[in-house]
């Protein structure tokens, strides 16, 4: 009887991590005041050092979702949208379906989620931009934050958190600091305690 507690317990657990508990991680590199791009749109400012990686990253992941203006910048700064990973662009000028790898989408975020997290896999990497992040936060769906800051003050640019969602509270889950002053934190979203009665 023990025996077959434990292969349903493991069973449920490989369910969970394969379906409806793929996580959205919001990934993405920004300065010390809070900005993913200059205004023109050009990351000059961001760097990966030498003892940093985002290999082990890449590993828990097999799907990316980001805004049109993200996509737009990655493929001006030559970035391939091919390869095992699965994409949706979320836009409401380009035309619908797959096209160039990608899978281009005018639906809300939490229906695209949904619609993802029916079918086993990894995570699911939100990329950005910050107009995007805004909706997502808006629908609670970040899981957990994976940011690396820069040791650079901008000034002024496109923020990874404009303004317009509500409080959402996230609790630090690592903290690591790497050559040339670059920090990596990652955070969780906080669960929401039942009140007691």
């Amino acid at each position: 009887m023990k025996k077959k507690t434990q292969k349903t317990k493991q069973k449920n657990e490989r369910a969970k991590a394969t379906g409806a508990e793929r996580k959205v991680i919001l990934g993405l590199g920004i300065s010390l005041d809070g900005y993913i791009a200059r205004p023109d749109g050009s990351v000059d400012f961001l760097f990966m050092p030498k003892d940093y990686s985002m290999g082990p990253f890449f590993k828990t992941i097999d799907t990316a979702v980001l805004g049109r203006k993200t996509y737009d910048d990655g493929l001006k700064m030559g970035g391939s949208f091919t390869g095992k990973t699965k994409y949706y662009v979320f836009s409401r000028t380009l035309p619908l379906g797959m096209r160039n790898g990608v899978m281009v989408t005018n639906d809300s975020p939490g229906a695209v989620i949904a619609e993802i997290r029916k079918t086993p896999g990894k995570n699911i990497w939100l990329m950005g931009g910050g107009e995007l992040v805004r909706e997502f936060l808006k629908e609670d769906l970040v899981d957990e934050l994976y940011i690396g800051v820069v040791p650079t003050l901008l000034g002024e640019g496109i923020p990874l958190f404009p303004s317009g969602f509500p409080q959402r509270e996230f609790t630090l889950i690592e903290n690591k600091t790497y050559s040339r002053g670059l920090v990596g934190l990652r955070y969780e979203r906080t669960k929401k305690n039942k009140k007691a009665h």
